[in-house]
């Protein structure tokens, strides 16, 4: 059977743009993923966010898409800093004649990070103001914007900050120490009449865990207390991973359930806390999330395929894939030295957001329109234990 030269020349134009990018590609990773070039691709990284993130309050919410709405704009805006100051920490460990900046820079990040601006959303969703005189001692949770304050200034102290926010820090910790043990199950929700998020519950035993381990232990009996709670009661019966959501009160969400986003995102932050329980729990995450056809990455449903979807906090589903889990995931396989997939999503990440090069300064496309990412997976590309 013939072909006629109108079906080749359709063909070769189909092919061409996806020629195009598979050499972007290759030149965007070469000798990215280890040694030098990397090394130097993360601080070009790091430049285009600190200028981007360390700069006001409002030029932070600004930077956030307004069609999410106030809400996520907040919590979007309060990640971008968190994760940035991770990232920060990270290079101040693993590139020692860095730590000056980034402490440095995580300063100005805690500082935006309190600012009234910026914390209003977790206001608004309370009825009271998180930093207002004797909210802290009082009952109601903030727990989402506590933990991300406490594990920031955690970092800050840990790449060579001075004390100027210890006395914070320890306000931050007691408060939530002691909205946990206060609590029957031993969690918190994020929000009034919402289930309890578990990896926002996992930030808060971060935080409590990380000062532990500069101030003799104190809430370490905490943070035990709780994985023991999690391992015993609230691992999911297929997956064996810990369940994404937990009903609190008269908040129930049926059958217990994960999710490749929260599951990627737990596993990250349980290297901080249980390195050993962590490494299991990305073994699972792998064996129940990851597609490595097409593309590798972490699927958003268990058992589930979506073509194409749309969710607030894993991004646009597109063949299975959840942005954010496959993002999340990079922070274990850095932290696990798995490079293998670790090369993987970096390819994937490039296919989906293309890296740009300009003035000494990288960063994905996609940043333009979700900046938490382009933190996010810096933090997860530098992770490396802190202590």
């Amino acid at each position: 059977m013939s072909v006629s030269r109108k079906t080749i020349v359709i063909l070769v134009l189909l092919a061409l743009p996806l020629a195009v990018k598979c050499l972007w590609t290759w030149a965007a990773l070469s000798g990215v993923s280890s040694g030098e070039g990397e090394k130097a691709d993360l601080l070009r990284r790091r430049d285009y966010l600190i200028g981007k993130v360390v700069s006001s309050p409002e030029q932070v919410l600004a930077a956030m898409p307004s069609a999410i709405g106030p809400q996520f704009q907040g919590e979007w805006a309060l990640y971008s800093c968190s994760m940035l100051s991770a990232a920060l920490t990270n290079m101040a460990i693993r590139f020692p004649e860095e730590r000056e900046g980034s402490a440095a820079a995580i300063d100005s990040l805690v500082r935006i990070a309190m600012s009234e601006q910026l914390r209003s959303y977790d206001r608004e969703r309370w009825g009271e103001d998180p930093l207002a005189p004797g909210a802290m001692e009082g009952k109601v949770s903030h727990l989402s914007y506590y933990s991300h304050l406490a594990w920031m200034i955690g970092g800050y102290k840990r790449s060579g900050g001075d004390g100027k926010y210890d006395a914070l820090h320890s306000r931050l910790c007691e408060a939530l120490n002691r909205r946990i043990v206060s609590s029957p199950t031993l969690n918190v929700q994020t929000y009034p009449r919402e289930p309890i998020y578990v990896p926002d519950m996992l930030v808060a035993i971060v935080a409590l865990s990380q000062y532990s381990r500069v101030h003799g232990g104190r809430y370490s009996d905490t943070v035990r207390r709780w994985l023991d709670e999690m391992k015993e009661k609230h691992l999911d019966p297929e997956t064996g991973l810990i369940e994404s959501y937990l009903p609190d009160g008269e908040v129930w969400i049926g059958a217990p359930s994960v999710r490749g986003s929260y599951s990627a995102l737990s596993c990250y932050y349980l290297t901080f806390i249980d390195p050993s329980f962590a490494r299991e729990q990305y073994g699972r995450l792998k064996q129940s999330f990851l597609q490595k056809w097409p593309v590798t990455g972490i699927r958003e449903y268990y058992k589930k395929r979506c073509l194409l979807g749309m969710d607030i906090d894993s991004g646009p589903v597109i063949m299975n894939l959840s942005p954010s889990g496959t993002a999340f995931a990079m922070g274990p396989a850095t932290y696990f030295e798995d490079t293998k997939l670790r090369r993987r999503i970096l390819r994937t990440g490039e296919l989906a957001g293309t890296t740009v090069t300009s003035g000494g300064k990288s960063h994905y496309l996609l940043a333009n329109v979700a900046l938490v990412g382009e933190a996010i997976m810096l933090a997860m590309r530098t992770t490396v234990p802190w202590y």
